[in-house]
């Protein structure tokens, strides 16, 4: 798919899709330290059922939660719907490639996580993409209401 805007918010249907139709999800950027955003996305990921696999090329780090931590995308050892990165936004372009190269369908940038080359990449090549949100939020995001009347 091409042609996305992405300075542009996305549609709810077009969320709400790669969230339904994903099933296993690389987090690029997974953190052991339960006090990292990226611990508790993983978490809420994992206890929502999809299948994630911790992606962190740290020496010696095996598992997170339970879930095996694989070094690279390239290591993973089964097919993989999609790629969600909590990295810098500079080493974007990097992993789309290896998103690519695995034959994923989704990269997913995390809140914050923006390449508009990296985006053209990966939809040239047919992968659906989002940058700077949050999956955990979009989630959940049909359910909940702000109420922006409320006293802080």
């Amino acid at each position: 798919m091409t042609g996305i805007n992405h300075d542009e918010p996305y549609s709810d249907d077009y969320l709400q899709d790669i969230l339904a139709s994903v099933k296993t999800i690389a987090m690029v950027g997974a953190s052991p330290d339960k006090t990292k955003f990226s611990y508790g996305v993983l978490r809420v990921l994992h206890e929502t059922g999809y299948d994630m696999i911790p992606v962190n090329p740290r020496p010696g780090l095996a598992e997170i939660r339970g879930l095996k931590v694989f070094p690279t995308l390239a290591a993973i050892d089964r097919p993989v719907d999609m790629v969600e990165v909590f990295r810098r936004s500079e080493d974007l372009y990097e992993v789309a490639q290896e998103a690519i190269a695995i034959g994923a369908k989704v990269l997913w940038g995390q809140i914050g996580v923006v390449d508009q080359q990296a985006a053209r990449l990966a939809e040239r090549a047919g992968l659906r993409v989002v940058m700077n949100r949050c999956p955990k939020i979009e989630l959940f995001r049909p359910f909940w209401k702000p109420r922006l009347d409320l006293k802080i």
